[in-house]
């Protein structure tokens, strides 16, 4: 693939949020811990072929539906998820499913290419 192809995801700081639901629904996906540090900072994660297709396979078989259920935003907001810390309310879901939406097409075409990934996480 020429980079202009590669498959790109840019969660902005949904990342917390989305990695709150997954873990609620008890999904084996973490958007911020898998992979394996690149550099010393942990700035950057390498996710294999394998991570990628198996992370593929749990979200594809997660629709967002499965994690709305999970949306409580006095629990997000009392477990201080990032961005929103305190103040998450009941029209941040959105956000949270267009962003979920990117996350799972970015794996899947990942997979389907038989690609590896890279996460780079700044704050």
């Amino acid at each position: 693939m020429d980079d202009e192809e590669l498959p790109y995801c840019f969660l902005e700081k949904s990342w917390a949020g989305i990695r709150f639901l997954l873990d609620e629904a008890g999904v084996g996906v973490d958007v911020y811990e898998d992979g394996d540090p690149i550099d010393e900072e942990c700035v950057l994660f390498g996710w294999s072929a394998d991570l990628v297709a198996a992370s593929a396979e749990a979200l594809g078989a997660t629709p967002f539906e499965a994690l709305e259920v999970h949306y409580d935003p006095r629990k997000l907001s009392e477990a201080d998820v990032y961005p929103m810390r305190h103040m998450w309310d009941a029209d941040d879901i959105g956000y949270l499913r267009d962003n979920y939406r990117d996350l799972v097409a970015f794996f899947r075409k990942t997979a389907a290419s038989g690609g590896a990934a890279i996460r780079n996480f700044s704050f």
